[in-house]
C-alpha cells in the first residue's frame, strides 16, 4: 500500500515538488527567450531527476543501507560527510543528468521553433517581433477576423 510504504510515498512527493519547481522555474524565466529558458529549465530538470545508488552505515557493525535517491542529494550529504568514494560518483551523475536535460532542452527548442511557420513559408519565431510585410491576402494591413 503506497501510505504504508514510506519509500514510495516519499519518491511520490518528491516528483510532485520537482515537477512544482520546475514550472514554477519556467514561469519564472518568462522574460528570456525560449531557448535560454528550455535548456535552464531541462538542465534543473536532468539536475533534480537522475538517481543515483547510495549506502548508509547502521549502528550495527558491518551492516549497510542501500538504496535509491536523487543523484544531487546523494553528491550533498557526500560532500557534506567529506565521502570522496561516495562524492565523485554521484557528481558524475549529476553532470551526466544536467548534460542531458541541456540536450533535451535544446531539442524541445528546435522541434517547436518549426510549428509556427506561414502558410508562405515564412519563419516566424513567436518571440522575435513580427516583421511587418504583406501576410494572407496580399495586403499589409492587419485582417480581422469575421464572424459570419
Amino acid at each position: 500500500m503506497l501510505i504504508s510504504d514510506s519509500i514510495s510515498l516519499l519518491w511520490l512527493v518528491y516528483v510532485v515538488l520537482s515537477l512544482v519547481v520546475l514550472l514554477t522555474g519556467y514561469l519564472g524565466l518568462a522574460f528570456l527567450p525560449r531557448l535560454p529558458r528550455l535548456v535552464i529549465t531541462w538542465l534543473v530538470a536532468g539536475v533534480m531527476w537522475t538517481p543515483a545508488h547510495f549506502r548508509l552505515p547502521l549502528l550495527e557493525e558491518g551492516e549497510f543501507y542501500t538504496g535509491f535517491a536523487p543523484a544531487v542529494v546523494v553528491t550533498a550529504v557526500a560532500f557534506l560527510e567529506g565521502n570522496g568514494a561516495a562524492l565523485m560518483p554521484a557528481a558524475v551523475l549529476v553532470a551526466v543528468g544536467a548534460g542531458l536535460g541541456v540536450v533535451v532542452g535544446l531539442l524541445l527548442w528546435w522541434r517547436g521553433r518549426h510549428r509556427h511557420t506561414l502558410d508562405d513559408g515564412d519563419y516566424v519565431d513567436m518571440d522575435d517581433d513580427v516583421p511587418a510585410g504583406p501576410r494572407r491576402g496580399g495586403r499589409g494591413e492587419r485582417q480581422e477576423p469575421m464572424i459570419g
